[in-house]
């Protein structure tokens, strides 16, 4: 069952309502994102809380992908270890070894 949760971002106070399982993952995103839009407002480079907002979400979107992309390739990487893996597994099932080079 949602619960209205109170989150402050830019000193501005939001309810939203999320699972009582979720709240604490919505506080931490909602510190995150004031902290974000603190540093992009201290910059001073953007004016205005909505165009804040959208650099915040932006940044934010950005790293994420690029996250994700880090964890596919992490995934491509460790496919191809296994394969390799079972093609020399498959090689030595093959393979008269030597006793004294074989594992203990």
């Amino acid at each position: 069952m949602s619960e209205p949760v109170k989150v402050t971002i830019l000193d501005r106070e939001f309810m939203v309502a999320a699972p009582a399982d979720e709240r604490e993952g919505l506080l931490e995103s909602a510190r995150q994102l004031d902290a974000r839009m603190r540093e992009i407002r201290s910059a001073g480079k953007i004016v205005g809380l909505e165009r804040i907002a959208i650099m915040a979400a932006l940044n934010i979107t950005h790293e994420m992908l690029q996250a994700r992309d880090q964890a596919a390739g992490s995934d491509a990487t460790s496919d191809r270890v296994s394969a390799l893996n079972q093609q020399i597994d498959d090689y030595l099932a093959h393979v008269e070894i030597p006793a004294e080079l074989r594992r203990r």
